[in-house]
């Protein structure tokens, strides 16, 4: 049995998926970029604003799920840039506590959805 998660507080699909699904207790979030839904616009003013809005973005799609970051237990995030991945981390940094952080990886591609420079999924538990 899955639920789709949906929420109009973060980018809507530019694909046929879904922004995540809950199956039991887990949460699977698809990447979300920096695009912001008030402007339609993406955030691309400095690596730390992308990073931001693809974190509140992610904040709203566990907030519809009644979750936090508190229940994220792996992280996936993809850059365009290895040279990025301090400034990425720093922001990332705000959102989890650094005893509890969750699992992650972060790995450079070629290329990401509208050549953007991150885009970071996740796997949270109730």
């Amino acid at each position: 049995m899955k639920t789709i998660i949906n929420t109009p507080k973060a980018p809507a699909p530019i694909g046929p998926y879904n922004q995540a699904v809950l199956t039991g207790n887990t949460l699977y979030t698809s990447g979300q970029i920096a695009l912001n839904v008030d402007t339609g616009e993406l955030v691309m003013d400095s690596i730390q604003a992308e990073t931001k809005q693809v974190m509140e973005n992610l904040k709203a799609v566990l907030e519809v799920a009644e979750m936090t970051f508190n229940n994220v237990i792996k992280t996936s995030i993809f850059i365009s840039d290895m040279h990025n991945f301090s400034q990425i981390n720093e922001v990332y940094a705000l959102y989890f506590d650094a005893d509890s952080a969750p699992a992650r990886e972060t790995v450079e591609v070629a290329n990401l959805p509208k050549f953007v420079n991150v885009e970071i999924s996740m796997i949270a538990v109730k």
